[in-house]
């Protein structure tokens, strides 16, 4: 696992968390630059997942427990903020929930939150890999997957592009990613308990909903935090922060209470 620091040191501190089988540097290459003016920024870069290791993703819990030393050896243990993209939102819930470190802002992305039994994740999990691999190492789309995209009117070809690029790389791939870390990570994000009414002393869980991914994603948030911070946005699953990144950008000040 790397750490990757960027603006100046003095300010609030944010930690940036990666999507499923995402890069850190692809994950958020137009959200770094906005925030290092304002934030000292610290990217997550997760074992299995970083052209400088040979490491492999071995679990949720595993990943948490290597930030959490982190965060404690290098903040004290608090820090101001923290956002979650996709999968990263189960770090960040995971990260207040266990209560070993603190943070003052936990945003959550458009995160699904699915959780399942270890027989129905089994199940989903080999579909997902079966999809990803070749997707991820050689950065060339399933034809089942170009071919929703070829379907879909303009203004979700647009989304789908912008989203299917941080898998393929620019269609370069991500040949150092291994199957394993793929499988593990998907699969242990399925089965680890996030927590439910999840409520912090000096924690303020913000959601950015996306409206388009259905109600019951709402519900989830619900369920999974006591006094969430809803902000609902008319898109899909976290279009705001991959097509709008100065949209998102205003709303991570504005939530931070730094505008």
């Amino acid at each position: 696992m790397k750490f990757y620091q960027f603006g100046n040191e003095k300010n609030p501190v944010i930690f940036l968390f990666p999507g499923t089988c995402c890069h850190w540097k692809i994950n958020f290459k137009k959200h770094i630059p906005l925030l290092q003016e304002k934030f000292n920024v610290i990217a997550v870069s997760y074992d299995g997942f970083d052209e400088t290791e040979d490491t492999i993703f071995v679990d949720m819990i595993t990943e948490t427990e290597k930030i959490e030393a982190y965060i404690k050896e290098q903040f004290k243990g608090n820090i101001f903020a923290a956002y979650g993209c996709s999968l990263g939102g189960s770090f960040v819930s995971l990260l207040v929930g266990r209560k070993n470190i603190h943070i003052e802002h936990a945003i959550i992305g458009s995160s699904d939150m699915d959780q399942n039994g270890k027989f129905i994740a089994k199940i989903e999990t080999f579909i997902v890999v079966k999809l990803f691999y070749t997707l991820i190492q050689e950065g060339k789309i399933p034809k089942i997957l170009q071919h929703r995209i070829d379907k879909a009117p303009p203004e979700k070809k647009e989304y789908y592009n912008c989203f299917m690029s941080i898998f393929t790389n620019n269609g370069e791939g991500l040949s150092f990613i291994k199957k394993e870390s793929i499988r593990n990570q998907f699969y242990s994000d399925l089965i680890t308990p996030v927590g439910e009414g999840i409520d912090v002393e000096g924690t303020t869980i913000h959601v950015f909903y996306a409206t388009k991914m259905g109600k019951e994603y709402e519900k989830r948030y619900l369920k999974h935090f006591a006094k969430p911070d809803i902000s609902r946005h008319d898109y899909e699953h976290e279009q705001l922060f991959f097509q709008y990144p100065e949209k998102w950008y205003q709303e991570i000040l504005r939530v931070c209470e730094m505008k």
